[in-house]
């Protein structure tokens, strides 16, 4: 087994894993070693399918804007479950980092005047989301990978999976990966680490997400004992194009798109009538489900989906154009449908998962409920749950927080090697000589199950039952049906037996890890008896903040899974009435 020996190694190449890398080389002048370790090419990471926007307060005379007025929008949009401290570090940060990708190359959008250009977001009070056109996530990946591979210090190892994380007592000591292109597995040792794999959106079927968001690092967490948080918000995008689950983004309302049911009204003014189709996520989406379960919809012939219309006909020719051109080539290419003359067919998808990884507000991974951090763990971006989004995020605050706490981690990883030099030695090899053994062992089994058939009805049961409106039975069904499939997944079989490029054993441990991610969503759901932000059940349609203004924590605890609760941190704002 090859042993590779670095002083950080970052799982995870998207815009909080490549803003990490960046800040700690810098902070520590160069003199780390740092591996970043990716499943796939670094610019393949799914941070280049953002489309909207990142949020910050860059103009406050101009346009009436101020930090404070952020920092609540996002309170308000969390449904009061965020944490009010790690939300004013977004908001009072997130101008910087904008400001950081400018001088990096980034190409935004800019007014006559040369500033760049911010549009509208759900539940924002003010345009404040800076884009670039609705490609705002390559340009962002492509500037920070050519910062990356000029810094000398960084070793990037494209198309490596991560299997598992090894810890020395209560800190990191080094992790295990596959190179996919030989089969071989690697050790790779370090006194420090951080986890920004994303998150895991596809352990349902119509998602937005790329087929490689499955939550790798969360699940690598959880099984080395870390707690995670908050798991059983999911966020439903409300306008993803059917039948694909392909995104539009939310700019496509931001820049005056109307939603309209088969009547042909914008439904919006029902459900909120201040912001109409610029309300936040959860609110639209379950408006749309609502007309859906009314009648109000319409039927995808081929599919059987039911859907609405997100109508930009109206828009622009030259705005559509210029502002949202790949939105224009998805739809003509995917479903043969200009919008220039034509509604698009829309429905909710998962999107964007608000819970993840139990971390602090340094973006250090928690070793348990009570507060405690690990030695040399950090999570950032989607994986990391920590928490600015609450119940519900934001559009566009996604890309800031990516990009506030990769440079908080990147700057603290210096001064932490420093005072606490690595000791992992041959314990560490003898446990990655186990895991070894361990994959070794999925391809020698001999079982009956096709692994990709517990992936498809695991995503066809959440997508069911555990969609936009959640209900007790379902749920308790929904879990029932995930502890089979865990049952049988010692069953499955392997086909392909190569070395080179083997995708049947990568995706066989993606399922893996979607099967244990999804279990600890239901669970926390089932739990939560009350609606708050994504998580909206028939029972019980109102927030009780009483009893569940608390974060949800999930553990491994004598090998089930064990549950536990903690405060929110309150700052300025009380919980109010969420009315838009």
């Amino acid at each position: 087994m090859e042993v590779l020996d670095y002083d950080t190694v970052i799982l995870g190449s998207g815009l909080g894993g490549l803003t990490t890398a960046i800040h700690a080389s810098l902070k520590g002048q160069k003199k780390i070693k740092i591996a970043v370790v990716t499943k796939l090419h670094a610019m393949r990471s799914h941070s280049v399918s953002a489309e909207g926007g990142i949020s910050g307060v860059l103009y406050p005379e101009a346009t009436n804007d101020s930090i404070e007025l952020h920092a609540y929008d996002t309170v308000k949009g969390s449904d009061y479950l965020a944490d009010q401290d790690a939300v004013e570090i977004l908001a009072n940060s997130a101008p910087d980092e904008i400001r950081f990708y400018d001088h990096i190359g980034v190409s935004w959008n800019r007014t006559d005047s040369g500033s760049i250009q911010q549009r509208p977001f759900g539940g924002m009070s003010i345009p404040r989301t800076a884009f670039a056109a609705d490609k705002t996530g390559f340009f962002m990946m492509r500037a920070l990978y050519d910062e990356v591979v000029g810094l000398g210090n960084v070793d990037i190892y494209h198309e490596h999976f991560v299997t598992s994380l090894f810890m020395d007592g209560k800190r990191f000591a080094g992790a295990t990966a596959i190179d996919l292109a030989t089969r071989a597995v690697k050790l790779f040792r370090a006194g420090t680490c951080v986890i920004a794999t994303g998150g895991f959106s596809r352990v349902y079927g119509f998602t937005t997400t790329a087929h490689s968001s499955t939550g790798d690092g969360i699940a690598l967490a959880y099984r080395a004992g870390l707690p995670l948080k908050d798991m059983e918000f999911v966020q439903f995008h409300p306008t993803a194009l059917v039948p694909s689950g392909i995104l539009i983004t939310e700019a496509a309302r931001g820049e005056g798109g109307y939603l309209k049911n088969n009547k042909g009204e914008r439904f919006m003014e029902k459900y909120a009538k201040s912001k109409m189709e610029l309300a936040p996520r959860d609110i639209v989406s379950r408006a749309i489900v609502t007309e859906i379960k009314q009648g109000n919809g319409y039927t995808h012939k081929e599919s059987g989906m039911p859907y609405v219309h997100l109508d930009l006909t109206h828009l622009d020719a030259k705005l559509l154009d210029e502002r949202l051109p790949m939105i224009k080539e998805l739809s003509i290419k995917s479903i043969n449908v200009d919008p220039h003359t034509e509604p698009l067919p829309i429905r909710p998808a998962a999107h964007f998962t608000m819970g993840g990884i139990h971390v602090n507000t340094h973006g250090q991974i928690m070793l348990d409920a009570k507060g405690v951090p690990a030695g040399g763990m950090w999570a950032v971006g989607e994986c990391g749950c920590v928490s600015v989004h609450g119940s519900n995020r934001l559009g566009s605050n996604s890309l800031s927080q990516c990009s506030v706490w990769g440079r908080i981690a990147g700057n603290a990883i210096p001064e932490y090697i420093q005072k606490n030099p690595s000791s992992a030695g041959k314990d560490i090899l003898k446990q990655a000589e186990a895991e070894e053994a361990r994959i070794n062992g999925l391809l020698e089994n001999r079982g009956t199950v096709n692994p990709y058939e517990l992936q498809s009805r695991l995503q066809k049961t959440m997508d069911d039952l555990v969609y936009v409106y959640r209900k007790t039975s379902e749920l308790t069904a929904a879990r029932d049906a995930i502890r089979e499939l865990r049952g049988q997944y010692g069953d499955i079989y392997i086909t392909d037996k190569g070395r080179e490029f083997n995708s049947n054993l990568r995706d066989t441990l993606e399922i893996e890890n979607l099967i244990d991610l999804a279990e600890v969503v239901v669970e926390g759901a089932i739990r939560r008896k009350e609606s708050r932000g994504a998580h909206a059940m028939v029972e019980f349609p109102k927030r009780d903040d009483t009893n569940y203004l608390k974060h949800t924590i999930a553990s491994r605890k004598d090998g089930g899974l064990g549950i536990d609760y903690i405060p929110v941190t309150l700052t300025r704002w009380e919980p109010e009435e969420r009315v838009y």
